[in-house]
């Protein structure tokens, strides 16, 4: 496609041209016509690419010209692009009268990213509820400022034939869309119409076909009659239901094997729950953001229902204080919630990965069929291919801030900026809520979250993972990384991957530090004081750490301080049961286990004999600092939380109930700090919590003043250790970090202390504080272990 001739060089000024790189999310977002109309308008002559590197522009004309071509190039660059750099060298000039946008080019290493999924765009929104538009009412309906980005895309450059829409030929109109570079669909790779595009099919057994009309409409007839349906997305299947009907949500509770975990709720628009959360303007900008993650929302404790506002089943996050939320990001979502003047259908349905709890999200049509058949009544699907997989992203606001909890959709595969250059490397990340991360120079990538690798059908899905994402950054690692602790499968793949290639071991809490140092840029040359709270962190030692205080940089650290270690009673049973935790914490603190205490109620009598039998000679009773395990022992003793169905239950529903205090009450319990003796670490004994609890508990203080009390002990415990720290080793910048920062009452409580005695304080925001950022802390100690570019 070519501009009109421009015009004629300034006189006197001899014509200048340049060869132009630009690299970042610049394919398939409308890079190529945004050059064209500035080439067009400072009237330059050239042409410009797609290639494996970028896009690549010449321009000839005026210098002048020339010049603000190369200025205004990433300044007013198209919403979704992101110019990371824009380098340019002249070249001698070849004549020309107009402006070319030529065929992409593939070849040569991938160097430019792909963009993430983008939620539908207004204009097309308005496409899709327009009678009058050729588009009405179609479930694909996108441009390139939305749509599937790196669900589709199978290779570089990102042309329609390097994405799962390569088999969907366009028809006429389509094609002259695509071609017109004055239109928002110009080279939109997945641009289709009713007429050439995807097709939706409804799947009801027995026949599996559906005779209806629109399958839009008799999807939604059936989740207003109480069915589950599978219905496919961007990234994979999600599980549907009315959220509003009781016995549907119970039904898909029970399975999915969700246990107590909450579910999200996807809603029309923040109108349908601002009656149940608190919806501030950040919380507005979050929900209605193109990324469109599920928001963790704090939840009015008394909601007011006026007439017709949709209530939520309770067993849609029974115990939780929060409600997670997410706005539909997609034409077919918008559809199944109903466009203005539609049938009235459910307001509210849970939306949930399509897959058994601790499985991969099913992508796969004919695998959706088989894997989800015991948890669907009908499935929703249509034939554009998924070819990486991605689930929905989780973010919270903590102090105005967005903490992202899991980054999927809508952030990968964007990737995070490194301050220092580090070797080409992959990171495996942790066994818990993986995700890998590739780097290379200043660059560092991080995969859609992959989940828990104890299922085969989870690392299956990592392994293609990981080359998929090597294809795409081109990155070929030379070293590999893992966790130091030796059952996990995520380290044991690395070994088997490493070939001839080393594999570097990290401590699991020293890679947590890392990460948040990372990602606020320290260069690493002055060690910070971490804070990793976490459930479970294999320790240098032998036992499970989780309650860390360590001096950090990049190439070591020290354990400055931690919790007291108490036995973890058969490992994985006290996690599941947090009244085998409060009980093993009631003994290493001389306190009795007697009948008036929750948590000895909560234990039956046959184990509880057996756990004392254990405990006094200490079988499968491996030495735990965690603080995660401290939050579930406090949970069972105040009576909030005895058996955990999910991971964190009994510290989400303490936390919960902490925010139930009344505000007047600013009692604080307080741990015993033991001087340490010269370079020892600093020993945190919660003794003296444990036993003001338990009399605060005989004395009828309501559990929610005593969940508030110990949230205020922890919050006076890092600033007191932190403290010490500085006096010691004149360090005053802290990073929380570790899954238990997840809890926003405690990260904002720490925060505000630590900056009130002039500390500087980091916190997570671009990773989780969780397994899910581990591995870029990993990368990052990795690269200072082997040598930098």
């Amino acid at each position: 496609m070519s501009a009109p001739p421009p015009s004629a060089v300034v006189a006197g000024e001899p014509p200048l041209r340049r060869r132009v790189t630009v690299r970042g999310v610049v394919q398939g977002v409308g890079f190529r016509p945004y050059l064209y109309g500035l080439a067009t308008e400072l009237a330059l002559a050239g042409h410009v690419t797609n290639t494996a590197e970028g896009v690549v522009v010449e321009v000839e004309g005026a210098a002048s010209a020339v010049a603000r071509f190369c200025d205004r190039i990433a300044v007013q660059a198209p919403p979704l692009a992101r110019v990371e750099s824009v380098r340019h060298r002249e070249v001698p000039p070849v004549g020309g009268t107009t402006f070319t946008i030529l065929a992409s080019r593939g070849g040569g290493p991938a160097r430019t990213l792909v963009s993430p999924d983008f939620a539908t765009c207004a204009d097309c929104l308005a496409e899709l509820a327009d009678p009058a538009d050729r588009r009405y009412r179609h479930p694909f309906v996108n441009c390139t400022h939305c749509g599937p980005r790196f669900t589709i895309v199978t290779g570089l450059p990102y042309d329609r034939a390097h994405t799962t829409m390569a088999g969907f030929a366009m028809c006429p109109d389509c094609a002259r869309e695509y071609a017109d570079p004055a239109d928002r669909r110009f080279h939109a790779q997945p641009v289709a119409c009713p007429a050439c595009g995807p097709r939706l099919r409804l799947l009801v057994p027995p026949s599996d076909e559906h005779t209806g009309a629109d399958p839009v409409t008799e999807a939604r007839a059936l989740l207003s009659g109480g069915a589950i349906l599978a219905v496919k997305g961007l990234g994979g299947y999600h599980l549907a239901c009315d959220a509003t009907n009781e016995e549907a949500v119970a039904r898909l509770r029970r399975r999915k094997a969700r246990g107590d975990k909450p579910f999200a709720v996807m809603a029309r628009s923040t109108a349908d729950v601002e009656h149940l959360v608190r919806l501030g303007p950040e919380e507005r900008n979050l929900l209605e953001d193109g990324v469109r993650p599920v928001v963790l929302l704090r939840r009015r404790p008394d909601p007011v229902y006026a007439a017709g506002a949709p209530r939520p089943a309770e067993a849609v996050a029974p115990g939780s204080p929060d409600l997670g939320v997410l706005l539909p990001y997609t034409p077919l979502h918008q559809l199944l919630l109903g466009l203005p003047g539609d049938p009235d259908g459910p307001r509210l349905l849970v939306m949930t990965s399509g897959n058994v709890s601790g499985e991969p999200i099913v992508t796969d049509d004919t695998e959706a069929l088989e894997r989800l058949a015991p948890l669907a009544d009908a499935w929703l699907t249509h034939d554009r291919p998924i070819h990486v997989p991605c689930d929905d992203s989780v973010v919270r606001l903590c102090d105005g801030e967005p903490l992202v909890i899991r980054r999927s959709r809508g952030y990968a595969p964007l990737p995070v900026a490194l301050p220092l250059s580090v070797r080409p490397a992959l990171a495996v990340g942790g066994d818990l809520k993986n995700a890998f991360c590739l780097g290379a120079g200043r660059r560092a990538w991080l995969s859609a979250h992959i989940g828990d690798m104890d299922d085969l059908g989870t690392q299956r899905a990592f392994e293609g993972a990981v080359a998929q994402l090597e294809s795409l950054t081109g990155v070929r690692p030379g070293v590999l990384v893992a966790d130091r602790h030796p059952g996990y499968r995520s380290a044991r793949w690395a070994d088997r991957a490493a070939a001839a290639r080393p594999v570097v071991r990290v401590q699991h809490h020293h890679a947590h530090v890392a990460a948040a140092m990372a990602e606020h840029g320290l260069d690493g040359t002055r060690p910070v004081i971490g804070v990793a709270f976490d459930g479970t962190g294999h320790g240098d030692d032998g036992a499970v750490w989780g309650g860390e205080f360590l001096l950090a940089d990049y190439d070591g650290f020290s354990r400055f301080g931690h919790l007291a270690y108490v036995p973890l009673p058969g490992g994985d049973a006290a996690v599941r049961r947090p009244y085998r935790m409060a009980l093993a914490h009631l003994r290493a603190a001389g306190i009795d286990w007697a009948d008036d205490l929750a948590c000895t109620a909560a234990c039956p009598p046959d184990e509880l004999r057996l756990l004392e039998r254990q405990l006094e000679r200490d079988l499968h009773c491996v030495p735990t600092s965690s603080m995660g395990r401290l939050f579930d022992a406090v949970s069972s003793l105040t009576g909030v939380c005895h058996r955990a169905g999910y991971e964190a239950q009994a510290a989400v529903e303490l936390e919960g109930a902490a925010l139930g205090a009344p505000a007047g009450d600013r009692d604080a319990y307080a741990f015993d700090l033991p001087a340490a003796n010269g370079d020892d670490a600093v020993r945190a004994d919660p003794a003296p919590v444990l036993a003001a609890i338990v009399a605060d508990l005989r004395a009828d203080v309501e559990p929610a003043r005593v969940a508030a009390r110990f949230h205020r002990a922890v919050t006076g415990l890092v600033h007191r250790i932190c403290v010490r720290a500085r006096e010691r080793h004149g360090l005053d910048t802290v990073a929380l970090t570790g899954g238990v920062f997840v809890n926003t009452l405690l990260s904002s409580a720490c925060a505000a202390v630590l900056r009130e005695d002039g500390f500087t304080v980091l916190r997570h925001r671009l990773v989780p504080p969780g397994d899910g950022g581990l591995a870029l802390g990993q990368l990052m100690v990795a690269a200072r272990t082997a040598p930098t570019d």
